[in-house]
C-alpha cells in the first residue's frame, strides 16, 4: 500500500511571479512605517522643514523622497506640510531681517551663509527682488540670505512669501508628482540604494556640523 507523503506541496516561485514580495523591507522602510503611523509624524515634518529653512543646509528632500516613496498615498499631504513649515520659517527669517539686522547683522549673516553670499544676493535683489527670491528658493544656495535681505530691505512680505511659495512649492509638489508618475519603478530604485543614500546624508550633516563648530 502506498503511503501518502506528509510533505507539503510547495510551488516554486518564478522570478516574474506576483507572489514574490514587491519591496524589500529595509531598516529605513521599517523606520518610515513607524513614523508614518505616529500621530506626531506631520508635526515632526513641519518642525524639520522649519529647521532646514532656518538652520540646517541639508535639503528636506532627504526625508521627503523615501517617505513619499514608501507611503505614496500621503505624498500630497507630506508636500503640503513641508511647504507650510518652510513658509513659517521664512516668515520668521524675514522679520529677523526687519528687526535684528541693525544689532545682530554680522552674527546673522555669518550664521546664514557669510558676507560674500549676502552681498552677492543683495546685488541681485536690488535688480529684481521677486525673481531673485524665486531663484534662491529653487537652487541649492542659502535661502536664509534671501530672508534677511528681504526683511532688511523692507520688501513687501506678501510678495516675499509668494515667491517663496512658488519656489519651494515647485520642489515639493514636483517631487510628489514625479513619484505619482514613476510609481513602483522609483520605489525599486530606492530599495536598492536606501543604505548608501542614508549614509551620504549623515556624512553631509557631519561635515556641516564640523565646519560650524570648528574654531
Amino acid at each position: 500500500m502506498n503511503k501518502r507523503s506528509t510533505r507539503p506541496n510547495v510551488l516554486p516561485i518564478q522570478p516574474g511571479s506576483t507572489s514574490m514580495p514587491q519591496t524589500r523591507l529595509t531598516s529605513t522602510r521599517a523606520w518610515l512605517d513607524r513614523l508614518d503611523k505616529s500621530r506626531h509624524a506631520m508635526p515632526l515634518l513641519f518642525v524639520a522643514s522649519m529647521m532646514e529653512t532656518l538652520l540646517i543646509p541639508i535639503p528636506i528632500e532627504v526625508i521627503l523622497i523615501p517617505w513619499m516613496l514608501c507611503h505614496a498615498d500621503r505624498k500630497w499631504r507630506i508636500a503640503t506640510v513641508a511647504l507650510a513649515g518652510n513658509l513659517t520659517a521664512a516668515t520668521l527669517g524675514y522679520y529677523l531681517g526687519v528687526f535684528a539686522m541693525d544689532q545682530w547683522g554680522d552674527t546673522l549673516v555669518g550664521l546664514f551663509g557669510g558676507q560674500e553670499a549676502y552681498d552677492a544676493f543683495d546685488q541681485q535683489f536690488r535688480e529684481d527682488g521677486f525673481t531673485a527670491i524665486l531663484a534662491i528658493g529653487i537652487i541649492p544656495i542659502p535661502f536664509q540670505i534671501a530672508m534677511l535681505v528681504a526683511g532688511a530691505s523692507a520688501y513687501p512680505i506678501f510678495l516675499f512669501l509668494a515667491a517663496a511659495c512658488i519656489a519651494r512649492g515647485a520642489r515639493y509638489y514636483g517631487l510628489a508628482l514625479l513619484i505619482a508618475v514613476a510609481g513602483k519603478a522609483a520605489l525599486d530604485i530606492w530599495n536598492r540604494h536606501a543604505k548608501p543614500i542614508g549614509i551620504a546624508g549623515l556624512v553631509l550633516f557631519a561635515v556641516w556640523l564640523w565646519f560650524k563648530l570648528a574654531p
